[in-house]
């Protein structure tokens, strides 16, 4: 009997098939189109690259970066030619092997590994990534006639370095390896084969101008590997040398006046607010960074408790004291509070009406009848105590904010701090107090919330020389291409601090004249034999209030809890060339500790200068 065909059965089987086949064709085609993606898209660099891997292959060119040289052209920031060591992960496949190899030749150490992996996400894989650098000349030539490891290869580059070690780290900055940060910032084109930027200081704050503009060769490799032929497509344009207007020599005596202590000096001409000197103690040496610091040297100087890392020229903000005396004498003359001719009497304190506290003055015993000069000269805080009574919060907030406190002062340097400026507004906002009549009398001297930098202090102290002046201060004083040609950095505009009568800045001169030469003057020591004419004000900071039954003796406190000792000053006073400010932090009094410091380093500047001080009789 003859077997009656499924049909049904047999459509069913048959569609099922067709739609396996179906569903099969498109599983295909999807790993096909995903696999076109992958090399044409997502592997589309690695892959052009690779194609002409034993022919043809365009690299960048890095450009030799600028120099930084102090204003008689002495070398601050320079390069040497050196060697590194990369390794191409793509072209290795057991990573940990090669590095027990290289480790067995004592080419890297556990320090260069751990450095490596750190910056492993920072490269694509087919990129040589630096693992050591600075390899000495003759750990490259024995590397280059034995190198049997795939992947690894020796490249010659420029080291930056700073001749001067520690001196002027700060100011100079340094350069160190790119993170991801600035990857994403720097123009991805231009710094494609970079490995360094600037980081802080001068490096940092003229990156584009150091860096120059990045080239393109091509290079030509055989089946092995090795370059055969190299072409230069496109050169590189080296940085620009950046010439500073600061002086090395000074800068050096500055930084061995300070020696150990912690503190800060700033030199700055008051004709154009040029930076002669820009000092903060303790430092470092940049050149620990260059290559990627070690983890013991890093932790060196992170646990050191007197912050050598930190720059106290222009972030350290510290009570100014009396050194902001002139200013808010000033303040009196102009604003009709007091005349050249009023007195007030000093027995050694000073009571509000109604409030049970006294307002100590330095000298316990007081100064007797002083005027605004007298005031000046002995720093007597009575008599500053009553004008600030007198004036007001307000009046003087207004006052000092025209010397630009609280402000940055726009110096061509990265992180400035701008310091604090008090008003009832700002104690508000900040603490969310009222403000207190008790907390005016501390302005008037320099104490309380009111803070500012050495910096700030120079620039103020300039404005009083300039009869109102205020400048900008400038690191940079130009710029230089390799081929010779400068680039002037333009002045910034100074302004004029108003006034109403010219007599009135020449009382706060002769008042600061007079704590140099006046019988009872601070700073009188500082006169024996100058060669030139001094203008300056002393100042001693409180880190912390004493009660005012108490007598300071710095023995009986720790270190770290001692008044700051503080000098301003100008010179020659009948031409004003270089306005100066010190602060040497826990020191005690600013005319023992921080007057003589000046007076070493401007006589240096003076008999470097001598032209300056012909008219000074």
């Amino acid at each position: 009997m003859e077997k009656i065909a499924n049909t049904k059965r047999e459509r069913k089987v048959f569609k099922s098939r067709i739609m396996i086949a179906y569903l099969f064709m498109i599983a295909m085609t999807f790993i096909l189109v995903l696999r076109l993606f992958n090399l044409q898209i997502t592997k589309y660099e690695y892959y052009t690259e690779e194609s002409f891997g034993n022919q043809m292959q365009t690299l960048p060119i890095t450009p030799i970066r600028g120099k930084i040289l102090d204003r008689n052209g002495k070398v601050l920031a320079t390069n040497e030619f050196s060697y590194r060591l990369t390794i191409t992960p793509e072209k290795i496949n057991d990573l940990n092997g090669t590095f027990l190899e290289l480790q067995t030749e004592n080419l890297i150490n556990e320090d260069d590994i751990a450095k490596f992996n750190k910056n492993l996400n920072h490269y694509k894989k087919f990129h040589n990534i630096p693992i050591k650098y600075n390899l000495s000349e003759s750990d490259a030539a024995s590397f280059l006639v034995k190198n049997q490891l795939p992947g690894v290869e020796v490249e010659p580059y420029f080291h930056r370095v700073y001749p001067n070690g520690i001196s002027s780290a700060h100011l100079i900055g340094y350069v160190s390896s790119m993170s991801k940060e600035d990857k994403s910032y720097y123009d991805k084109k231009n710094y494609t084969g970079t490995s360094f930027v600037g980081k802080t200081g001068i490096e940092k704050q003229y990156e584009d101008l150091l860096h120059g503009q990045s080239g393109e060769r091509q290079i030509e490799r055989n089946v092995a590997g090795r370059v055969v032929d190299s072409t230069i497509i496109k050169p590189s344009i080296p940085g620009k040398d950046i010439y500073l207007n600061v002086d090395i020599d000074l800068q050096m005596t500055a930084e061995s006046l300070l020696g150990d202590n912690r503190g800060a000096i700033v030199l700055i001409n008051v004709k154009d607010g040029s930076i002669l000197t820009l000092v903060s103690t303790p430092t470092f040496n940049p050149n620990w960074f260059v290559n990627g610091i070690s983890f013991d040297q890093y932790n060196e100087l992170y646990n050191d408790e007197n912050l050598p890392l930190f720059d106290r020229s222009i972030k350290g903000l510290y009570p100014p004291g009396s050194t902001i005396k002139p200013m808010v004498a000033l303040a009196g003359l102009e604003l009709g509070n007091i005349t050249i001719k009023d007195q007030i009497f000093c027995p050694g304190f000073y009571k509000l009406a109604n409030w049970s506290r006294k307002f100590n003055d330095w000298k316990r015993y007081g100064h007797g009848h002083v005027d605004v000069i007298e005031g000046i000269a002995q720093s007597c805080d009575v008599f500053f105590y009553d004008l600030a009574y007198k004036l007001g919060i307000d009046k003087i907030h207004d006052s000092l904010d025209l010397f630009q406190f609280g402000k940055n002062t726009n110096i061509d340097l990265p992180g400035e701090l701008g310091g604090v400026l008090p008003s009832r507004e700002w104690k508000k906002i900040n603490k969310d107090e009222p403000w207190y009549g008790g907390e005016t009398l501390i302005t008037g001297i320099g104490q309380g919330f009111m803070t500012a930098s050495p910096l700030q202090l120079a620039l103020a102290t300039a404005a009083i020389a300039n009869k109102g002046q205020l400048l900008t201060p400038q690191v940079m004083m130009h710029s230089q291409t390799k081929n010779g040609d400068v680039s002037q950095d333009q002045k910034k505009a100074s302004r004029q601090i108003p006034i109403k009568d010219i007599n009135n800045w020449e009382t706060i001169i002769e008042g600061m004249k007079q704590v140099i030469y006046g019988k009872l003057g601070t700073a009188r020591r500082l006169n024996n034999k100058l060669k030139y004419t001094l203008a300056g004000k002393t100042g001693t900071a409180q880190v912390f209030g004493l009660d005012p039954e108490e007598e300071y003796i710095a023995d009986n406190i720790d270190e770290k809890l001692r008044d700051h000792a503080l000098f301003t000053g100008f010179a020659p006073i009948e031409d004003p060339q270089v306005a100066i400010a010190i602060i040497v932090e826990n020191a005690g009094s600013g005319s023992s500790k921080a007057a003589p410091l000046a007076r070493t380093l401007l006589d240096e500047y003076f008999s470097k200068n001598p032209g300056v001080t012909e008219t000074v009789e």
